[in-house]
């Protein structure tokens, strides 16, 4: 990192653009602003659910991924360049099996909520789900590494995983969809 921030307004953004990591300006309503707002309020998100009380394994990947997440939106603020490894979505992949490998099959569709902890990661899974399409429509206009796609992908099913854990681990089991419910 070339420079540090110690002047937090520069005025620079009053025009409606903001500067990248390369230097050069896009409009704050650029496809890579919005991947680049989305992927930061997933990691808001995280920073919120660690407030909770968590299993220290649970922290500790939570913490890792959110400095993955600070990469990844590095990565997007300078265009072409690559940040996250082919790893990371593999190291997020073994997480999901680790601890999926613990919870009952599932038969019915499940609601978000339980515990507090696991509703807060079920809601950093939907805006994860966003940062995604946000990702890909990026894609679809400029150049964007494929890991990053791979790696909100599998992060969103981590989250899905992890929500159902801790609601395991409080004891809250799973909330369960009711088809019809109040029909």
């Amino acid at each position: 990192m070339g420079y540090r921030l110690s002047k937090i307004y520069t005025r620079t953004g009053d025009a409606g653009t903001t500067g990248l990591g390369d230097g050069s300006r896009t409009g704050k309503n650029s496809l890579r602003i919005a991947a680049l707002g989305d992927v930061d309020e997933t990691n808001s998100l995280l920073g919120v659910a660690l407030c909770e009380g968590l299993p220290d394994d649970v922290r500790e990947l939570l913490i890792g991924i959110q400095h993955d997440l600070f990469d990844l939106g590095g990565e997007l603020s300078i265009p072409g360049a690559t940040l996250l490894g082919a790893g990371q979505p593999a190291r997020l992949e073994a997480a999901i099996d680790r601890y999926n490998d613990t919870l009952a099959p599932l038969k019915e569709f499940i609601l978000p909520g339980g515990s507090r902890a696991a509703a807060l990661l079920h809601l950093a899974r939907t805006v994860c789900r966003r940062a995604e399409r946000s990702v890909v429509a990026l894609a679809q206009a400029e150049s964007v590494a494929e890991t990053s796609r791979h790696y909100l992908n599998r992060l969103s099913d981590l989250l899905f995983v992890l929500g159902r854990h801790l609601n395991r681990s409080a004891g809250c089991g799973d909330v369960l969809w009711q088809k019809g419910k109040n029909a």
